[in-house]
């Protein structure tokens, strides 16, 4: 079994790595946020440059489909970027949960060392000779 200084340097290094994850894992969170955020207003302008029956001019009308095609080209890649957002916020989720098993599993292996010390502590002292002065004042 390890020592109390060896497991609590691996605590230490594990509940850093878990801070750093969960921090990894936030900020894909915001990514993913973000992402989806762009891309539904792009969607949105996409729709608000749709063509109108208000007597538009050949000209206007062919401006409006040119911006319209561009952003449904930016659609598709904003599509693209929050599917992406979205693996790699899994990603760091999963990553997360692998540290704070880590860290749990080093926390047990703590808990189990002060058990068996206890335990060892407990057979010495029953172990232990009597003491041969008596305590009391005599009677």
């Amino acid at each position: 079994m390890a020592d109390a200084a060896k497991l609590a340097r691996i605590h230490r290094v594990r509940t850093l790595q878990l801070g750093l994850k969960r921090a990894d894992e936030v900020a894909a969170a915001e990514k993913h946020r973000s992402e989806s955020m762009l891309s539904d207003r792009i969607v949105a302008l996409a729709d608000a440059v749709a063509p109108t029956m208000a007597g538009a001019g050949g000209f206007s009308l062919a401006a409006q489909a040119h911006y319209r095609e561009r952003l449904h080209q930016s659609a598709i890649a904003a599509t693209s970027r929050v599917a992406a957002a979205e693996a790699q916020w899994q990603f760091a989720t999963e990553a997360t949960r692998a540290a704070h098993r880590d860290q749990t599993a080093i926390e047990k292996l703590i808990a189990r060392a002060d058990a068996d010390a206890i335990v060892k502590e407990m057979r010495a002292l029953q172990d232990a000779p009597p003491s041969a002065r008596k305590r009391h004042d005599p009677c």
